[in-house]
């Protein structure tokens, strides 16, 4: 076993505690990469919440969103050499044989992908430990090369909140001709409308309030529509052929079902839950509502390139790893703009 050292949660207290922690020795096609940046995202605070409070339950360390540099490889790994810049992200093997795996689409795996952190490995039905750690050993394959040109830190998140919105993004044909709206400007609603509006899209924000008017037209947005002002909202009703809904707390769809165009698509991403709609909503319009999670290898790929083509990274505010803790609760608050990155070099 390989060892190293990461922030771990485990037993009755929310705390990340400093840990040593054991990776597996690499197998033929493995890396070992030294993580340098990780971000933080809700699907973190989210485990560490779900987690405190259990006594004598598997120990967590989070983090699903990094980049790095190769320290190692195994013996039949040809795409990657110890010293280059890689990222991964939330997926980190799959069976590569069923339909989904066969289209590219490792995300939707039958068997279910193995996670980044919290997983089941494949070979030796260990608990993957995630990116809140000094080195993660990873399935080549699931490791992607950092373009020249992007910035480590503010590419992390593009490998969880970045592919998120792209794959919706792509598969519903955001370009010049579309009108898209991004509900909630957080994590994943920035890079939405980074991406929408390189894409060519027309883009507006839907906010709560109007205080990130500013920010939206810095991203490149249009305007932005306030989603408790009636006016303002029934002045945008039937004008997005894209909506893409990152708000992460359970709330109702219906605003915003109004907002998209006939033939047109609500793409629910941010809370992952039941939800209820009245048919009435869908039926007006001929409306679509569907949802993405992560994405597969190709998408992934493909993500990276254009966000180095188009000079694309997250908003970031960077903490020494010592600091997660706090960076943690401040996520919970909502309070950053748009995501917090780890720099793990402190745990040298």
């Amino acid at each position: 076993m390989r060892s190293t050292v990461g922030w771990q949660v485990a037993g009755p207290s929310p705390i990340l505690r400093r840990t040593s922690l054991e990776r597996r020795d690499l197998r033929p096609d493995d890396l070992a990469v030294r993580v340098d940046f990780c971000g933080v995202c809700h699907t973190d605070v989210h485990a560490v919440g779900a987690r405190s409070g259990e006594v004598g339950g598997k120990p967590l360390v989070p983090g699903h969103e990094f980049t790095g540099v190769v320290s190692e490889a195994g013996a039949a790994v040809t795409r990657f050499a110890v010293g280059d810049p890689v990222a991964v992200g939330n997926i980190v093997d799959s069976c590569g044989e069923c339909a989904m795996c066969g289209a590219g689409q490792e995300n939707f795996c039958h068997t279910f992908p193995t996670l980044t952190y919290d997983g089941i490995d494949r070979h030796d039905g260990s608990t993957t430990l995630g990116g809140y750690s000094r080195e993660y050993v990873v399935r080549d394959r699931f490791a992607y090369a950092l373009p020249a040109g992007l910035d480590p830190a503010g590419a992390a998140p593009l490998l969880c909140a970045g592919i998120t919105v792209w794959e919706p993004l792509r598969a519903l044909g955001a370009g010049p001709d579309t009108r898209v709206a991004v509900v909630g400007l957080g994590g994943l609603g920035h890079l939405a409308v980074k991406i929408a509006v390189a894409l060519g899209a027309d883009t507006s924000v839907v906010s709560r309030t109007p205080d990130k008017g500013d920010d939206a037209r810095r991203l490149g947005a249009r305007d932005l529509i306030v989603s408790t002002d009636p006016e303002q909202m029934a002045a945008a009703r039937d004008r997005f052929d894209v909506v893409i809904d990152t708000v992460s707390a359970p709330h109702d769809l219906a605003p915003y079902l109004r907002l998209v165009a006939m033939d047109g698509t609500l793409s629910h991403l941010g809370h992952l839950g039941t939800v209820t709609v009245e048919t009435t909503d869908l039926l007006v319009g001929r409306k679509k509502l569907t949802s993405a999670g992560s994405g597969g290898r190709p998408a992934t790929a493909d993500m990276l390139d254009f966000c180095a083509r188009h000079g694309i990274t997250a908003d970031i505010e960077v903490l020494p790893s010592a600091r997660v803790n706090e960076a943690l609760e401040r996520l919970r608050r909502n309070d950053v703009r748009y995501r917090f990155v780890l720099d793990m070099s402190d745990l040298d």
